[in-house]
């Protein structure tokens, strides 16, 4: 069965490869270069506009309050019309983070605020978040790696989290491209806090299901390369071609998911996976 078509689509762009964290279990700490950034800004947002229909441009990394024009772009792309997310570890400023809370307020997505155990306390971070809600237009949800160390903290912080009015939801920790082997009590534990961001899941397969991802729902990295979704990117293939040089070609029609194991969110969390 189809899925309806999605009236807004999503780009989640890896707008950069920088951060200011090094996390043990984190999926890019073998990534040859953590210094890239898209450089060509204007064309990346003329390419974002130009995109048929009503978009969001969810803006990751890396960690995008890192890259040195993060607020210009995100003016730029609210200006044009384009609804703004973002995924961020949460330790910029509280003064940068108003500045974004505003620049957004006209077209606000969602600020997902990634928890790193290593980096962060989690009372001050949640009363951090509770802040920002309280200013930012749009929605809030933390979110927090499942490793074997964290995962019997995580229901007592979740509460902890729930008593300041903010969501905290769990993430399945990943090595080597797929999700580590649990046992069967930790799966049990994941499951029992909401699965992958909420979504009643460990590691999720649509494979053979109609998926809008490539029409309605793409990734782009920091040179503008466009992939399907995150497994297609994974594999490197389903490329659509790339924002910059004017080659991006967007599917007109749900296609077939054909992956085992899919860690894209955005697609079933938006309707855009069929039953």
């Amino acid at each position: 069965m189809s899925p309806a078509y999605p009236l807004e689509g999503v780009v989640s762009w890896n707008m950069n490869t920088t951060c200011n964290y090094r996390c043990s279990y984190c999926t890019q700490r073998f990534v040859d270069n953590r210094k890239q950034w898209a450089r060509d800004l204007p064309k990346f947002v003329e390419g974002f506009l130009a995109l048929p229909g009503d978009w969001e441009i969810k803006l990751s990394g890396g960690e995008p309050f890192t890259h040195p024009e993060f607020l210009a772009l995100v003016d730029a792309l609210v200006r044009g019309g384009r609804r703004v997310s973002v995924v961020t570890n949460f330790s910029a400023s509280r003064e940068t983070l108003a500045t974004y809370a505003e620049a957004t307020r006209a077209r606000p997505g969602v600020l997902s605020a990634s928890l790193h155990l290593e980096y962060a306390d989690p009372l001050d971070f949640a009363e951090k978040l509770a802040w920002f809600q309280g200013i930012h237009a749009g929605s809030v949800v933390a979110t927090c790696v499942a490793t074997r160390e964290s995962l019997p903290k995580l229901p007592a912080m979740v509460q902890q989290f729930r008593a300041l009015g903010v969501t905290l939801r769990v993430q399945p920790e990943k090595q080597d491209r797929d999700v580590i082997g649990y046992t069967e009590a930790e799966r049990a534990e994941i499951l029992a806090l909401g699965g992958h961001n909420g979504t009643g899941w460990v590691d999720p397969s649509f494979e053979g299901k109609m998926c809008w991802a490539g029409a309605r729902y793409l990734i782009v990295d920091h040179q503008g390369e466009a992939y399907r979704c995150y497994p297609a990117r994974r594999y490197r293939q389903e490329r659509l071609g790339n924002i910059l040089d004017g080659s991006l070609r967007l599917a007109r029609e749900p296609k077939t998911c054909g992956y085992t194991y899919c860690n894209c969110t955005v697609p079933p969390q938006r309707g855009m996976v069929g039953a």
